[in-house]
């Protein structure tokens, strides 16, 4: 009997271990008139344990390691379990050698439709598609992972993209939109399709330089990794030159506009000229932001 438990505590042990993401999940519900809102509190649970309770890499990450993230839903309208909503994800991870959480990954999905009936179970199957609820979820976790990975290494992130990949081509052929080239230029498949492009490159180099070259050396040399941080700036125009306002472009500013105007604004003083020069071509749409970074 005592074998069965120790091998019961070993099993559940290694299950815990394994979950790789910490998410926190909002369901926003204020735009829909219903008499049953304890539909969007289970929503919530279910999405919740799904998303950090799924083992996505059979990698054992310890509790301080795992990826801290959110999904934000905002419900539009809900009837007969049919959902049409949007959701907000974003990523972040810690910063060598400080109390600092440097934003990675900022989305805002429009086309998130789903079905859901209360107390369902949630199970995900790479090679399936069960529903867009979970094909989405996935989707995400997996995009997640992969950008926390290529901040660390260089172009670390390929094996959960490519999974990524996989959910969004199985996913296509469900009718849901979001998942073909079809359904606009800006969506999830133009974001794995782009990253595991040889022509965006550029924009997995500049994840690398930006955090674990940059971010993680100011600790110890605060000018060395500003200037790799400008370095960064630097690496993504080479996508502009070949594909002016990029996908991928926009979804970099999107994370960083803000912390990259307080870093550049920051000492120690170094020549932001061409930087600026450079942000204003790769991100004209935060015009203002970088007009406002103090020279």
């Amino acid at each position: 009997m005592k074998k069965i438990v120790s091998l019961f505590i070993l099993l559940f042990v290694g299950v815990t271990q394994a979950q790789q993401l910490n998410c926190s999940v909002q369901i926003n519900s204020d735009k829909v008139a219903s008499t049953n809102n304890q539909i969007f509190k289970n929503l919530k649970t279910s999405i919740t344990d799904f998303v950090n309770k799924t083992d996505w890499t059979g990698e054992e990450y310890k509790p301080n390691e795992k990826i801290e993230c959110s999904m934000v839903i905002i419900v539009n309208t809900y009837e007969s379990n049919q959902f049409t909503a949007t959701i907000q994800v974003q990523s972040t991870r810690p910063v060598f050698n400080s109390t600092y959480a440097t934003p990675v990954f900022n989305f805002n999905d429009k086309e998130f439709n789903f079905r859901y009936v209360e107390f369902e179970n949630l199970q995900f199957n790479p090679s399936n598609f069960d529903s867009n609820l979970v094909s989405v979820l996935a989707y995400y976790s997996y995009m997640i992972l992969g950008f926390d990975a290529d901040t660390y290494s260089l172009m670390g992130g390929n094996k959960h993209y490519e999974i990524a990949q996989q959910i969004q081509s199985v996913a296509q052929q469900s009718g849901y939109k979001g998942w073909s080239q079809a359904d606009g230029n800006q969506n999830r498949y133009f974001l794995t399709n782009d990253i595991l492009s040889g022509t965006y490159d550029a924009y997995r180099e500049a994840l690398y330089q930006y955090h674990r070259e940059g971010l993680d050396m100011m600790s110890t040399d605060v000018k060395s990794g500003k200037d790799k941080i400008i370095s960064a700036i630097n690496t993504l125009t080479a996508i502009a030159k070949v594909r002016p306002n990029a996908f991928l472009t926009r979804v970099f500013f999107d994370a960083k506009v803000d912390e990259l105007v307080s870093i550049l604004s920051a000492g120690p003083k170094v020549s932001l000229t061409e930087t600026i020069d450079n942000l204003n071509k790769l991100s004209p749409l935060n015009t203002s932001k970088w007009s406002a970074i103090k020279l």
